[in-house]
């Protein structure tokens, strides 16, 4: 029996007139390609937190899932240079930096709400 070196069918195949295909719309791995994103809310909060300053991402649209939430959060995070955590839907960044919670959210395709 001969062993099978090639077995794509259309390995040899040459169409040089064929016009090129639709260009790549966003990165592969981002979340706007799956995902409406929608609307968000920011708001400032120092209750319950011994006086620190902590910006609330709420009301995320019903359909996005925790996992897209997280990697949200975790690019906001790396852009502020601070921390913060998920929590039922609701991403908590600590410290008081909204415009640059804003800039991110907005390039990640969201409609931002809140405080300015």
């Amino acid at each position: 029996m001969k062993p099978v070196t090639n077995t794509n069918p259309l390995a040899n195949l040459n169409l040089p007139d064929l016009p090129p295909g639709p260009p790549e719309k966003g990165t592969p791995g981002s979340p706007q390609r799956l995902w409406k994103m929608g609307r968000v809310t920011l708001q400032r909060e120092t209750a319950h937190r011994g006086g620190k300053t902590v910006i609330v991402i709420k009301d995320f649209a019903t359909h996005l899932p925790v996992t897209v939430i997280e990697n949200i959060a975790k690019r906001v995070r790396s852009a502020c240079g601070c921390g913060g955590t998920v929590k039922d839907k609701r991403i908590e960044i600590q410290g008081d930096q909204p415009a640059k919670i804003r800039a991110v959210l907005e390039a990640e395709g969201f409609e931002v709400r809140g405080i300015k």
